[in-house]
């Protein structure tokens, strides 16, 4: 394994460019959302995926906008942001999930503090893998259920 928490082989090809189908699976198969999900819906998923970049500083999400997606982040770390609390996600962390499960506002706003590279999900293609496989549910709940007991430090003061 990698420092990233990822499979040592799945960073090789993003330092050349564009991940291959079968890494984008290997990355899919350790992000907690996914781990239960079969393979044969993991390689459709990662067909629906779109790989996306950001700059150290850019925004990835913004508190308040209506946004259908979330991000896999397989490289990079991010900073995700509340009014009364913040936390630091990385390699193999999903940002936005509540995005594909509700219409609402962003809740937070999400900054990249290094170079990032994400998966980004639509919510056609998610509820499309959810419908082919419930597991998928039992992920997010799970998911959800972690950052509800997650402890989260104050906001640093400006």
């Amino acid at each position: 394994m990698a420092r990233t928490g990822l499979p040592d082989d799945v960073g090789l090809h993003y330092r050349r460019g564009v991940l291959l189908a079968v890494e984008r699976v290997a990355a899919l198969r350790h992000v907690e959302l996914f781990s239960h999900t079969p393979g044969r819906v993991l390689a459709g998923l990662a067909h629906a995926l779109e790989e996306v970049d950001f700059a150290a500083g850019d925004a990835l999400m913004t508190m308040g906008a209506r946004e259908d997606w979330l991000f896999v982040l397989i490289d990079g770390e991010v900073e995700v942001v509340r009014e009364d609390r913040w936390i630091r996600v990385g390699p193999g962390g999903v940002v936005g999930e509540m995005g594909v499960l509700d219409p609402h506002p962003r809740s937070a706003t999400v900054t990249a503090l290094t170079q990032v590279r994400a998966l980004r999900l639509r919510k056609p293609a998610f509820d499309e893998a959810l419908r082919l496989s419930p597991e998928i549910g039992r992920g997010v709940i799970v998911e959800l259920v972690r950052r509800l007991r997650e402890t989260h430090e104050p906001r640093p003061a400006p």
